[in-house]
């Protein structure tokens, strides 16, 4: 199937019930406001409330009239989303399953290490993308997350985090790029100056490279940091193992990071989750060194365990020292990812997986 086929296929994001709050930018409460004969100043509140203090009721709005919160109240929930489920590792990583008011459930992650406290998002239920290694994308794709749904996740997760975010990876289910239209509008609030304010330098979205996405997102303006799950340095073992990403062509996916690069001024960074008997031999190391130039690093990542692949598994500590060894050899700038929240499955999907099946 082709991207744009496939793309094409994703059903958009049409849960049940009015906006949620978070998706309005200023100029849309202002709007909303003066539809009700508000002054101008009482949307700035009503946005700091929801992007800057992460208010989860109106009732926490203690400068807005009561009789202005009703009617609000009545027009647009402040949350879309409620947690389901709280999982806390014993790593300190936290793992929440949301209930979306469709019924469906998609996770996001709060991932503390010593002064980051990052939130992990999600963009999609689902995902269309069919890594092999990944429980987001076991049961394909059900429809994009809204504006709110992407937003809400990030506060969620700093109100976890105590009030206090330092970064945010859209990492989480998903494949971002299908869903660029929202994915640029929640980006845009989160580094509003009157809301979280959170430095484009301080956000990071991975891809699996869809180019028709990819064009799109390029040509929004954002300049967050881009990385790519790469994951094999050979078109024949990138198909394997990310049979629908979009494109097979590593050259084309090196293209786009020098793209990305060339507008941005910012590194990129190509993931690589290494798979023992996969991904991870030698050869495969040279491969990867060769695609990487002065401005890409590569984040390897050990395998996350995911139970609907048993088979599946991160190679030794020697064999993956050696891996990056061997690209660091080569002049390649390497970070060495170590697994987090494996006794809450906070590998991408597992919970909603878990759940959705009865398990």
């Amino acid at each position: 199937m082709s991207e744009e086929r496939e793309a094409a296929s994703i059903p958009s994001a049409k849960p049940s019930g009015p906006r949620g709050l978070a998706e309005f930018d200023p100029a849309e409460l202002e709007q909303l406001l003066a539809d009700l004969g508000e002054a101008p100043y009482r949307a700035k509140q009503l946005f700091a409330w929801v992007q800057q203090k992460s208010a989860a009721s109106y009732d926490e709005m203690t400068n807005l009239p009561k009789a202005l919160r009703e009617t609000l109240g009545a027009l647009h929930p402040v949350r879309t989303t409620t947690i389901e489920t709280r999982h806390p590792s014993e790593d300190g990583t936290t793992k929440l399953l949301l209930a979306l008011t469709d019924g469906q459930r998609v996770e996001c992650v709060l991932i503390p290490e010593g002064d980051r406290a990052t939130a992990c998002i999600s963009t999609q239920v689902g995902c269309g993308v069919g890594c092999i290694f990944c429980a987001s994308g076991a049961d394909g794709v059900i429809r994009n997350l809204t504006v709110a749904e992407l937003v809400e996740q990030v506060h969620h997760l700093r109100a976890e985090a105590g009030g206090r975010l330092t970064n945010i990876v859209v990492m989480g289910m998903g494949e971002p790029l299908h869903n660029v239209k929202a994915l640029d509008k929640a980006l845009r609030l989160l580094q509003h100056p009157d809301g979280i304010d959170l430095g484009a330098r301080r956000i990071t979205v991975s891809t699996s490279g869809p180019p028709r996405g990819f064009d799109a997102f390029l040509k929004s303006g954002q300049r967050v940091k881009l990385a790519i799950s790469l994951h094999a340095a050979r078109e024949e073992v990138r198909k394997r193992l990310v049979p629908r990403g979009g494109t097979d062509d590593i050259a084309a996916l090196r293209g786009m990071a020098d793209a990305w690069f060339s507008k941005t001024g910012r590194d990129v960074t190509f993931e690589y989750v290494l798979i023992h008997g996969l991904n991870d031999s030698d050869r495969d190391a040279e491969d990867l060194a060769r695609v990487c130039g002065r401005h890409f690093n590569v984040n390897l990542i050990p395998m996350n365990p995911v139970s609907f692949a048993p088979a599946l598994r991160a190679p030794s500590r020697d064999r993956t020292e050696r891996f990056a060894s061997l690209l660091e050899q080569r002049g390649v700038v390497v970070h060495l990812r170590r697994q987090r929240g494996d006794d809450v499955a906070a590998a991408c999907g597992q919970l909603r997986l878990s759940r959705e099946s009865g398990a």
